[in-house]
């Protein structure tokens, strides 16, 4: 695997505003559902969105929420963010290169959706310490990952849940919302 890095993530986005069609092609829009089911109706107070690509997730996001702080490494992927929630007031992009402080101490929910697999596995692990931290007591996490490996991840996907959760170092109940062949969405709640 030759691996993707925020460089290459910026020119994806510089030539094109929707590189993997997450805004048009059906799959994405399933799990999209897929995501905000497992976010549940809400109200949601606060939620961290992690690694916001270009914002189609957050659009959805942001009337559940009652402050959305998307999250995107690089500032292409930012300013299209911004631009997707820009018709919410509650709803904040910023650039965040990862392993990274975030914005806020605590967070209600947190979304991590097509990230885990860019990061080392070190850089994995400080992003999960970093989540177990800022994810209040009973609080929901999101993850939303392919299950199949691409030429430009830095981890197999394989298990990749898994691993993340196992290095928060919290005691996880984790709940499958939605599977297909190439992708898997679940939730966790600390135990």
């Amino acid at each position: 695997m030759t691996t993707i890095d925020l460089g290459g993530f910026a020119a994806k986005f510089a030539t094109d505003s929707d590189p993997w069609r997450t805004l048009s092609n059906h799959d994405e829009a399933i799990k999209r559902q897929a995501i905000l089911h497992a976010l549940g109706p809400g109200p949601l107070g606060r939620v961290l969105e992690l690694a916001s690509g270009n914002g189609s997730n957050s659009a959805a996001i942001s009337p559940r929420a009652l402050r959305l702080d998307a999250t995107e490494g690089t500032a292409e992927g930012t300013r299209l963010t911004a631009q997707a929630v820009a018709r919410y007031p509650r709803a904040r992009a910023s650039q965040l290169a990862l392993p990274a402080p975030f914005p806020r101490p605590v967070y209600d929910a947190i979304v991590v959706a097509e990230l885990l697999y860019y990061l080392s596995p070190r850089d994995m692990a400080r992003v999960a310490a970093d989540v177990a931290a800022a994810l209040r007591p009973g609080g929901r996490l999101v993850l939303a990952h392919h299950r199949i490996d691409f030429y430009d991840f830095a981890q197999h996907a394989r298990g990749i849940h898994l691993r993340f959760l196992q290095r928060t170092g919290r005691s996880w109940t984790v709940r499958r919302v939605r599977a297909l062949r190439r992708w898997e969405v679940v939730v966790a709640t600390c135990r």
